[in-house]
C-alpha cells in the first residue's frame, strides 16, 4: 500500500519546525526589503527640501514686487505644510529604525509583525507632536529669517509694504549695500551662492565653506567658522542653510553696477 504525500513544504511549515526543534537556533531574518524601503523614503526629504526652497522663493519674489500681506502669509502656510511633511517623515524612519534595532537585539523566535511594530512606534512619536514644534523646523525658522532680512533690505516694516519705499528703491539700494557684507570670509571674493550658518550667523560662499569643513573632518579635526572673531570651532555642513536673501541683494547690486 502506497504511502500518502508528504504535505509541500512552505516556509511557515519550515519556520514552524525550526522553532520546535530543540538545540536549533531561531530562524534568521532579512531585513534587506526593510533597508531598501527605507533608503527611498530618505530619498524623499530632497523632493521636501526643494519644496521648501521653492516656497521660499516665492515669498522672496511677492515681497520684492510689493506684496507683503495675504499672498506672504499664503507661502508661510505652505512652509509649515512642509515642515509637517518633514516631520512625518522623519519620525517614521525612526520607528522604523528603532524597531529593527530591537528586532536584532531580541531575536525572536517566530517571525514578527514587523509593519504592526512600525505602526505603533510611529504613534507614540505623533502622540508627543504639537504646532509648535512645526515652527522650529530649521528650514522654516530660516524662511521667516530670510523675509525678515528681505523686508530691511527693501525697507518694509513688519507690518505691511511701504509704497514709498518700493519708489525710491533703487536710489536707496547703494544704502542697502553698504550696511551688507557680500564677501566671502574665505575666498574674499563677492560671494555667488552664499550660505548662512544657522548656528553662528555667519555668510560663506557655499562652494569653499563645504571644502573647508570636507577637509578639517578627513584630517579628523573640527572646522572653527573663518569669520574672524567667531568663537563657533565645530561647523558641520548641516549647519549650513541657503541665504536666499543675501543672493538676491547680491543680484541686486550687480544690476545695479550694469547700468552704470
Amino acid at each position: 500500500m502506497a504511502s500518502p504525500p508528504s504535505p509541500p513544504l512552505t516556509r511557515s511549515t519550515v519556520t514552524g519546525n525550526l522553532c520546535k526543534m530543540p538545540g536549533r537556533p531561531a530562524p534568521s531574518i532579512s531585513f534587506n526589503c526593510v533597508d531598501n524601503s527605507l533608503s527611498s523614503l530618505k530619498n524623499c526629504q530632497a523632493y521636501i527640501n526643494t519644496g521648501m526652497e521653492i516656497a521660499t522663493s516665492v515669498a522672496l519674489d511677492l515681497l520684492e514686487n510689493g506684496c507683503d500681506t495675504t499672498e506672504v502669509t499664503s507661502m508661510e502656510t505652505v512652509m509649515l505644510e512642509y515642515a509637517t511633511m518633514d516631520r512625518d517623515l522623519n519620525q517614521y524612519i525612526h520607528a522604523v529604525e528603532d524597531t529593527v534595532h530591537k528586532l536584532k537585539q531580541d531575536q525572536p523566535e517566530q517571525i514578527p509583525d514587523i509593519k504592526g511594530l512600525v505602526k505603533e512606534s510611529f504613534v507614540a512619536l505623533q502622540s508627543k507632536n504639537t504646532d509648535m514644534d512645526l515652527r522650529k523646523n530649521d528650514r522654516f525658522v530660516n524662511f521667516k529669517e530670510q523675509l525678515r532680512d528681505m523686508r530691511q533690505q527693501i525697507g518694509l516694516s513688519q507690518d505691511g509694504p511701504d509704497e514709498t519705499a518700493f519708489e525710491e528703491y533703487d536710489e536707496d539700494v547703494a544704502v542697502t549695500q553698504s550696511q551688507i557684507n557680500f564677501i566671502c570670509p574665505i575666498t574674499q571674493m563677492e560671494m555667488i551662492n552664499p550660505v548662512k550658518n544657522k548656528v553662528c550667523g555667519h555668510t560663506y560662499e557655499k562652494d569653499a565653506i563645504e571644502r573647508m569643513i570636507q577637509n578639517r573632518h578627513q584630517k579628523k579635526k573640527k572646522a572653527r567658522c573663518p569669520k574672524v572673531g567667531c568663537d563657533h570651532s565645530d561647523m558641520k555642513i548641516t549647519d549650513l542653510v541657503p541665504d536666499t536673501a543675501l543672493k538676491r541683494a547680491i543680484e541686486i547690486q550687480n544690476k545695479q553696477k550694469g547700468r552704470r
